[in-house]
């Protein structure tokens, strides 16, 4: 690719080194670790969980496993083990977009239509009175959400055209106004299930349904999480002519010696079963009960027809591990340079929800300030992410490190609450570096 070698030297020079990482991991009280991970286990928060950490080298500094043998039916945890990772998927599409930007195959700011004509007709929906339906859902879903619910159940919603000039930038941002089937406004979310996305024939037959359906608000207007991604994705392909796994093997995956993250599920591997924790008990949950996508939820076959790019991918906690490992030695793995240092630095940067005490928005990546959730200050400074059924993963840039834990949970009960904060902190107290603790023993205490 164009540029990349000079890239690596330089970001090698800066980094003191490619592939080479000066720091030493390690952790007090591993048992202590394990019994606090397995803890959650034990009391049905989660059906299983597995924790991997690793170092920039790809050295092992911490596993761990632990599982509820009714639920998991004999099925062994490691770092091997293949999980579906939902939104993990948003990162590799991101980053393989932003190859194409620095390839100049794409730009930041080309309009979505350019690609994607089918979208030059969208709708907004709005309220009756023309109310911003993001600021409706927003409201439903906080404290005394009940004042939007005439707004929210008026149906059919009128509808006003969208401004042009969506842009690529906007996709990535999720400010292009495109939505889940969860945002509490009912004729939205109806609609949204009747166009059943996932059972789309192919990547055209999915942009004609996401045409069908109205945007929660204007483009470019604020944030709005929803499938903005996989629009994303569906650019890319339209670009090079090439479906985005082809992209992502080709431009990440091959040349990075990645193996482990991919769509489509390897000969023989099986997937394990998708448990929810609606109702405050563990259960094996039906297809329908992962309604993100309303009836449907993404296929894994390698003959599915779609390459979902805020969704679809699958990957194990070894694979994904080495591609966090890829982001935190700034665009390099295993010699090769997939994205320069320079787009790092801006994915990592604040971009959305700037105003919020927990952190912010990159590329859909949150950069946490460590402020927890019951007031006190842990580890801030981590790139985090997460997917859909409980897959976990944060890289942090000053220690050297990546972690991911994988589950797989909808819907989880009230014992899981706090629990990927709480593992971090745990993390933390017990970890070393270069012989030196990063909290003192009494922290742990």
């Amino acid at each position: 690719m164009r540029g990349k070698g000079f890239g690596l030297l330089m970001g090698c020079l800066a980094l003191a080194g490619c592939g080479s990482s000066d720091m030493r991991h390690d952790l007090r009280d591993r048992p202590g670790l394990d019994d606090f991970l397995s803890g959650y286990v034990e009391r049905d928060a989660y059906p299983f969980l597995y924790a991997r950490l690793e170092d920039r080298d790809g050295n092992l500094i911490y596993e761990h496993s632990a599982a509820n043998p009714t639920l998991l039916d004999g099925a062994q945890l490691g770092g091997q083990t293949w999980f579906r990772i939902w939104s993990m998927s948003k990162l590799v599409t991101i980053s393989v977009v932003m190859d194409l930007v620095e390839d100049g195959v794409l730009r930041l700011d080309d309009p979505v239509a350019r690609y994607i004509p089918e979208f030059a007709g969208l709708k907004v929906a709005t309220g009756p009175g023309g109310e911003n339906l993001a600021s409706v859902a927003a409201a439903l879903s906080g404290p005394g959400g009940k004042g939007a619910a005439a707004v929210a159940t008026t149906c059919p919603l009128p509808d006003v055209d969208a401004r042009p000039g969506m842009t690529v930038a906007d996709l990535i941002h999720h400010r292009a106004g495109f939505y889940y089937g969860l945002t509490g406004v009912q004729c939205l979310d109806q609609r949204f299930m009747e166009e059943d996305l996932t059972r789309a024939s192919s990547s055209d037959d999915l942009i004609l349904r996401l045409s069908r359906l109205p945007l929660i608000q204007q483009p470019g207007v604020d944030y709005f999480y929803g499938t903005g991604t996989t629009v994303l994705g569906l650019v890319a392909e339209r670009a090079t002519g090439k479906p985005l796994a082809t992209l992502v093997e080709e431009r990440l995956t091959r040349p990075a010696h990645i193996e482990g993250l991919q769509y489509g599920l390897p000969d023989q591997a099986e997937l394990l079963p998708r448990i929810t924790g609606e109702g405050g008990t563990l259960r094996l949950a039906a297809g329908k009960e992962l309604d993100l996508f309303g009836a449907g939820v993404p296929m894994y076959s390698r003959e599915y027809p779609l390459n979902l790019g805020g969704e679809g991918m699958v990957a194990t906690a070894d694979g994904y591990a080495d591609f966090l490992r890829l982001i935190l030695a700034r665009g390099t793995l295993n010699g090769h340079r997939f994205l320069e240092e320079p787009t790092i630095q801006d994915m990592t940067s604040p971009h959305t929800l700037t105003d919020n005490a927990f952190g912010y928005n990159g590329y859909n990546l949150w950069v946490n300030s460590g402020k927890l959730p019951d007031g006190r200050q842990g580890q801030g400074g981590l790139w985090i992410g997460g997917g859909y059924e409980g897959t976990q993963f944060w890289i942090d840039p000053e220690r050297g490190f990546v972690g991911v834990v994988m589950t797989q949970l909808h819907a989880p009960p009230p014992a899981a609450k706090g629990f990927i904060e709480a593992f971090r902190e745990a993390v933390y107290d017990r970890l070393v570096v270069d012989g030196q603790p990063v909290r003192p023993a009494w922290a742990a205490d």
